[in-house]
Formats: C-alpha cells, sequence, structure tokens
C-alpha cells in the first residue's frame, strides 16, 4: 500500500487482513498525521518514500519492498468485508495456485441498502516473480499478462476524503513541460477537468482522445457519456446526443445509453419512445466482459422505475404497477420507490380522487457518473 495521512481509514482496513496476509508493507509518501503509527500496531514493514508526482514510482517501490511470492495492492480506503476475507483465505490455502493474476470486483457506488451498483474489476493479487510493473504517473494501472483469474472477491471502496486538485495540477505541470499524452492519459486529464467543472476543457480533451480511436474500449464508451454531459451543461443539446450516440460507434448498445435516450424523450414527453429504450436497457443487462464495467442500476433499478412513470403518463397503471413492483424488488428503500409504493396504495384506496393531489409517480434522477 501507498498512504499518505490516512489515519482515519487504515485501521478499517488492515484489521481484517492482518490475519490473513504473511506481510504488510506501508509505504508513506509524506504524512504528518498518525498514519505511521496506526500501520506499526499491525506490524507493517514501513517505507518512506519522496513523493515525486507520480504514482506509479511509489506503488513499484512499494512492490520492490515485498518478499512473498504473491502481493496484494490496496488503497487505505479499502475494505474486504467478513465474507471476502472469508474467500481470500480460501484463494491463499489452494495448494495448486498456478496464475500470474488474480482479479477482484472494485465495488465503487452503492444503493441506500448498501448493495454495490457501480463496479469495475482490477488485478488485485500478482505473482511476484512475474514482475509486473506500474504505468501511470496518474490514474496508473497493474500491466499484467499470463495466467488470469477471475475471482468473486469484492473489495469495498469506502472514500472519505474531499476530492482535491492534485492529480489536475499534476496533469496540467506535465502538459506544461511539453510532455505528450498517451491515450489514457488523455482520458484521464479530461476527466480531471470534468470532474472540476470545467465542461469546456474537458469537451476539448474528450475530442481528443475519442479521435484517434486508440484508447481501451471501455475507456472510449466513458469518454462518449462524459462528453454528452459536457455539451449538456454547456447547453450544446445537438452536439450532446451525437456525443451519446458515437458509443454505437464503438460497440454494442449498452444499458446505460438505452436510459439516456430514454430521459432525452421524457424531456420531450415522448414516453411511448421512452419505453421503448427503457425496455431495451432491461434486455440488454450487464456487458459480458468481466472487466468492462458493471452497472446494474441502470440494467435493472432505474429503467424499472422509469418505465412505471411513463406507462403512468399514458395512463396505462397495469403497466406501471408491474414496474413499479419490480423496481421493489431491487430496492424497497429508493425514494421514488418509496414514494410510488405510497401512490399506488392511495390510488387502491381510492385517496386520489382529485388527481391534482399527486399528478403522477415519482421518476428517478438521471442516471448519475460514478
Amino acid at each position: 500500500m501507498i498512504v499518505k495521512d490516512e489515519e482515519d481509514t487504515l485501521e478499517a482496513c488492515l484489521s481484517p487482513l492482518c490475519p490473513i496476509v504473511d506481510e504488510i508493507v506501508i509505504v508513506d509518501t509524506g504524512s504528518t498525521d498518525c498514519t505511521k503509527e496506526v500501520a506499526a500496531r499491525f506490524g507493517a514493514c514501513i517505507y518512506d518514500f519522496e513523493w515525486i508526482d507520480d504514482f506509479a514510482a511509489a506503488r513499484n517501490y512499494a512492490f520492490e519492498q515485498a518478499t512473498k511470492e504473491y502481493m496484494m495492492w490496496l488503497d487505505a480506503d479499502d475494505v474486504l468485508g467478513p465474507e471476502d476475507c472469508v474467500k481470500l483465505l480460501e484463494l491463499k490455502e489452494r495448494t495448486e495456485f498456478a496464475y500470474d493474476s488474480v482479479t477482484m470486483s472494485y465495488q465503487l457506488t452503492f444503493d441506500e441498502a448498501g448493495k454495490a451498483v457501480y463496479s469495475l474489476r482490477r488485478n488485485r493479487l500478482v505473482r511476484r516473480a512475474c514482475g509486473f510493473k506500474w504505468i501511470g504517473a496518474v490514474h496508473e494501472y497493474l500491466a499484467v499478462s499470463g495466467n488470469i483469474y477471475h475471482s468473486d472477491i469484492a473489495v469495498k471502496h469506502n472514500k472519505r476524503k474531499e476530492y482535491s486538485d492534485r492529480n489536475l495540477r499534476i496533469y496540467i505541470n506535465r502538459r506544461a513541460k511539453g510532455e505528450l499524452f498517451t491515450p489514457r492519459d488523455q482520458y484521464y486529464f479530461a476527466n480531471e477537468l470534468y470532474d472540476h467543472q470545467r465542461y469546456y476543457e474537458a469537451a476539448v480533451q474528450y475530442e481528443k482522445f475519442l479521435q484517434d480511436g486508440l484508447g481501451w474500449i471501455e475507456d472510449r464508451i466513458a469518454a462518449c457519456h462524459k462528453l454528452e454531459e459536457c455539451y449538456r451543461q454547456l447547453g450544446e443539446t445537438e452536439k450532446s446526443l451525437e456525443a451519446l450516440l458515437r458509443t454505437l460507434l464503438i460497440d454494442a448498445p449498452r444499458a446505460e445509453l438505452c436510459c439516456k435516450l430514454g430521459a432525452y424523450f421524457v424531456e420531450q414527453e415522448r414516453f411511448d419512445t421512452a419505453i421503448y429504450w427503457y425496455r431495451q436497457a432491461l434486455l440488454i443487462g450487464l456487458p459480458q466482459n468481466p472487466m468492462a464495467v458493471q452497472e446494474t442500476y441502470t440494467s435493472t433499478l432505474l429503467p424499472h422505475i422509469q418505465l412505471c412513470y411513463c406507462y403512468d403518463r399514458l395512463g396505462d397503471r397495469v403497466n406501471a404497477k408491474i414496474h413499479h413492483e419490480a423496481a421493489r424488488m431491487y430496492n424497497p428503500d429508493h425514494p421514488s420507490v418509496v414514494y410510488n409504493e405510497r401512490y399506488f396504495r392511495e390510488l387502491a384506496q381510492g385517496q386520489l380522487l382529485n388527481m391534482n393531489d399527486r399528478q403522477s409517480v415519482r421518476p428517478a434522477d438521471e442516471p448519475s457518473d460514478s
């Protein structure tokens, strides 16, 4: 692990793992709080690394300090739950283990019930003898090859720190020095601009990234969705829709695309057309590629809530109720589901004699970026 000022999160990360792992390597990049003291309580081997605005350099240094056959990396605000710790221990105790890398689900966003709705996979556990290296000063990745096992272990991201402009500053400084960005750097630089609401600059960078078609397919699809939002924020409605449709030139339709098209037609009150796209989102489901982003919200709960809304607006309360019940199965605590449950209950009891009391069911918010 590489850490800096993580006294509030490090214990929650290390506590469940301490009985499982054989050594803990902590590389501190300049903490001024009690991070090192917390790490020491778990018997960690603690090293200092002078921060040089390069995450890959720090992570590679941490890997160099490891001595065991396999290395697993985490961030200080990552957590493994009890079930996943059991799975990790079972994985460790296998007598035959010929894998060079093990991927684990990285759960980033959760619903009201704590269920993961947005996740992706990371190469988490690697054979030290393979000498895999981290690449990229910012938003680094671990370049792996060989025999890879996709495990059912999940790592939960429990971010508490506020986002800073650190990464954006690193990119701007690198660009000022004349450094040529890789397609991956181009994409993540655009993301940093987007996260800081610098939408015009972000749009320019997304366009540069997309025009060459050299990036990872998942990054290209995500860039189209972020570009759509940039143009929407800038009031460029036509360009916004064009950016969204560009995903169809990259891969087969994804559920997120269908939901955004559905939202576009809901805004125009073209509910029949919106219904078509939300139904497509349900039919498409999640991507088959295990390394692709798995966003269950846009393939389950969201389209059901929106279909409930669209059918209700068309006066078809039978189908509206069907999709409400489906949404309730996924998340009974979602604000729209709670509202709509009351709506249908009052409707059944004849309490909505004056339809001005509640015009219709409540739609969900638009799909949010994670």
